[in-house]
């Protein structure tokens, strides 16, 4: 039976002081806030900068060695890839993870490519050569475009050994299903919510802004369950961040399974 972690994609929101973190809480406190309650984290903001060997060491020190990473890629690899340049964007990627790598703290490299990053002969080409230049770390693709949804990409990443991200998503045309696809030693789920009036709205904060039922995360405590069953371990990311959700819903799953 596999490993099951829990946490939240990203931990550094203002808004959380008083709904998740203790009240007064100033910002270089959140991260040991955060350990208190979650063994494992997903930073994101190396999706807008492009992270540092001395940010992530920073980070790692504040954690106090208690905490596991999985780190969104840059979006000079997922959104905004320059064909001719991106294998020097990936080289400074991979060189700002060997802080996380030395300390056995980096759990999974994320790659999550928009809903216009569709089922086409140069991106797939992309992708497979992006998988190959990170080979020798645990590796997660999210698709948001439901054409990836195939039995060959399922196959493809399994050869490869990379995780394809279990996801929840509002019901909408072109957003993938949840498929509980286990494809490497890892299996990674990210929960987004499901907001339907807001996700293709312009506030990418308010597309986000959900709080599950406990209903709806009993099904998810079954789904990891079964996950469990086929992988050496299951990270589970809430990304529901608005008004602290993430964290209420993420502990709240972890009661579920008997975890705290």
């Amino acid at each position: 039976m596999g490993l099951i972690r829990i946490g939240t994609s990203g931990y550094s929101y203002r808004e959380w002081v008083g709904p998740v973190y203790p009240t007064g809480t100033k910002s270089g406190a959140y991260l040991r806030c955060y350990t208190r309650r979650f063994a494992t984290l997903e930073l994101n903001y190396s999706y807008y900068r492009m992270p540092t060997a001395s940010q992530l060491a920073a980070l790692l020190q504040k954690a106090g060695g208690s905490l596991g990473f999985s780190i969104k890629a840059h979006a000079s690899l997922t959104h905004e890839p320059d064909r001719r340049s991106w294998e020097t964007q990936a080289k400074t990627f991979r060189e700002a993870l060997k802080p996380l790598q030395e300390a056995r703290c980096l759990e999974a490299v994320l790659f999550q490519f928009p809903y216009a990053f569709h089922y086409e002969k140069e991106n797939r080409r992309y992708l497979a050569q992006l998988l190959a230049a990170f080979e020798e770390l645990p590796r997660v693709v999210e698709f948001r475009n439901t054409q990836w949804y195939r039995e060959q990409v399922v196959q493809g990443l399994r050869e490869r050994a990379v995780a394809l991200a279990v996801v929840d998503l509002p019901p909408l045309a072109g957003l993938p299903p949840i498929l509980e696809a286990v494809t490497a030693p890892l299996a990674y789920i990210r929960l987004h919510g499901r907001n339907q009036r807001d996700f293709w709205g312009s506030d990418r904060a308010a597309r986000y802004d959900y709080r599950y039922s406990d209903g709806e995360l009993a099904s998810w405590r079954d789904r990891i369950l079964r996950l469990q069953t086929q992988a050496d371990i299951v990270l589970v990311y809430f990304n529901n961040h608005p008004k602290g959700q993430a964290a209420v819903n993420a502990q709240r799953l972890g009661e579920l399974l008997g975890m705290g």
